[in-house]
């Protein structure tokens, strides 16, 4: 209270209160096939919201009975069966079953490849940040307003005339950092943060780490602050006391979003050309947080991130994230059915056309649309970096994110000596992060490190 005894303005936080979770909950019980209509008539008849929040905030905080009720309707959704999931199996072993038994892929990788790859997902991730939650449509016409459409080069402010300015503002936190004119070295940005963190995982507990050393490293290295959708609630319901994999599961609508998959390239870069213990590593990882969808995302981009620093082209890479995909699930339909479409022709505009006709209606922020623009915009950038990560961030959804995927698989296509200059002389070898002991860290040694790992898991 405050000293007048009227209510102090509290916080809003994102991602975790009951109220707005519920929302997101109908609707991700809804995609999974769960009839959850009781549930929202009686959240609706006592003036509560079926509209999720975008941002992951309601602007007014509910009054404590429609609180109450929302915990109650989040329970009551938790113990709803689960989707039948023959095709869309829960558990590794299941997943594991469709596998190959041999990969024909090299397993000896190079230093330049690597580090190409870590270059690689620091500039896609800077190039999608300051556009992150505009729109596609928003996008373009900031590029457009300034006579830099198609994109194919760091977002500016200069010359964007006001009107659309304020239309389309700059993510907030990111404009200082991330646009042309202000740029100095990496930022920090979650999507960094998370290979950093799988980094020090693999130092201190090696290649055979669990989901329960994955929670402890969030506890002891993870600011709370620097985590969001199911991240945030996993690490909430780790302060509460449950334990991997229930920390995927309480409460947690966002749990076939887009997080896990931004957290599993370290793994396939320390295992070049064994997709399947990429895969292996990545699941555990997601497993904290996330749930089928959300860990198939986890297991493909690790895949692809043990085929990108030895394989020969794009295609090798994506043909290797989907032998780790269970074969009928959604998840899988999406990519293969992107991918086709990237590969298939060169109007970029037409084919995110496609894609946001069929996933359009997903949060900006779900998996399965966000992966299957990364799997077209790899296909269409037949492993140019430029072309690759320019397409994925002017196509919208995760910007930063999916920029960064597609970075580092071109990245370590690349190899770090042939990537364009005006891609990574603004990075000065510098990545600033919030994970002690790793802020300011050189790129370089990100790769020596990266590399030490790689030739310990080597049969």
């Amino acid at each position: 209270m405050s000293a007048a005894g009227t209510p102090a303005r509290g916080l809003r936080l994102t991602w975790v209160q009951p109220e707005d979770l519920l929302p997101h909950e109908l609707a991700a019980s809804r995609d999974e096939g769960r009839d959850v209509t009781a549930l929202a008539d009686r959240w609706t008849a006592t003036g509560g919201d079926v509209t999720a929040p975008v941002s992951g905030a309601s602007p007014v905080p509910a009054p404590p009975e429609l609180r109450a009720l929302a915990v109650d309707l989040l329970d009551a959704a938790d113990a709803l069966p689960g989707p039948d999931g023959a095709d869309e199996p829960g558990d590794l072993d299941a997943v594991r079953k469709t596998w190959p038994s041999a990969w024909d892929l090299p397993t000896t990788v190079e230093r330049d490849r690597l580090h190409g790859a870590w270059l690689g997902r620091a500039a896609g991730c800077l190039l999608g940040k300051p556009v992150e939650k505009i729109p596609r449509h928003g996008i373009r016409e900031i590029l457009s307003a300034t006579g830099r459409w198609p994109l194919r080069d760091w977002f500016t402010a200069r010359g964007l005339p006001a009107d659309v300015a304020a239309r389309w503002p700059w993510n907030r936190r990111s404009a200082p950092t991330s646009l042309a004119e202000n740029i100095a070295g990496m930022p920090e940005d979650d999507d960094l943060n998370f290979a950093l963190l799988a980094l020090r995982v693999l130092e201190t507990h090696g290649p055979g780490f669990t989901s329960a050393d994955v929670a402890q490293a969030w506890l002891d290295w993870l600011p709370a602050g620097r985590v969001f959708t199911a991240e945030r609630v996993a690490y909430r319901n780790l302060l509460l006391g449950l334990t991997p994999p229930e920390t995927a599961r309480r409460h947690n609508p966002f749990r076939e979003w887009i997080g896990a998959q931004i957290r599993t390239d370290v793994y396939g870069w320390t295992n070049p050309g064994r997709p399947d213990r990429a895969a292996e590593a990545a699941w555990r990882d997601a497993a904290v947080s996330h749930v089928r969808a959300g860990a198939y995302g986890a297991i493909w981009v690790a895949a692809l991130a043990a085929a990108a620093p030895v394989a020969a082209d794009v295609d090798a890479v994506l043909d290797a994230g989907e032998k780790v995909l269970p074969p009928d699930s959604r998840f899988t339909a999406a990519v293969r059915e992107a991918r086709a479409l990237g590969a298939g022709g060169d109007d970029w505009e037409r084919i995110v056309d496609a894609l946001y006709a069929r996933h359009g209606h997903l949060h900006w922020v779900h998996v399965r649309n966000n992966a299957a623009l990364v799997a077209a915009a790899l296909a269409y950038g037949r492993g140019d970096l430029e072309r690759s990560i320019c397409a994925v961030v002017a196509g919208g959804w995760d910007t930063d994110s999916n920029g960064a995927t597609v970075g580092a698989v071109t990245g370590a296509l690349t190899g770090a000596a042939r990537l364009p200059g005006r891609w990574v002389a603004p990075l000065r070898n510098r990545l600033a992060s919030s994970i002690a002991g790793f802020d300011g860290i050189g790129f370089d040694e990100l790769a020596d490190r990266t590399l030490t790992l790689a030739h310990g898991n080597r049969a």
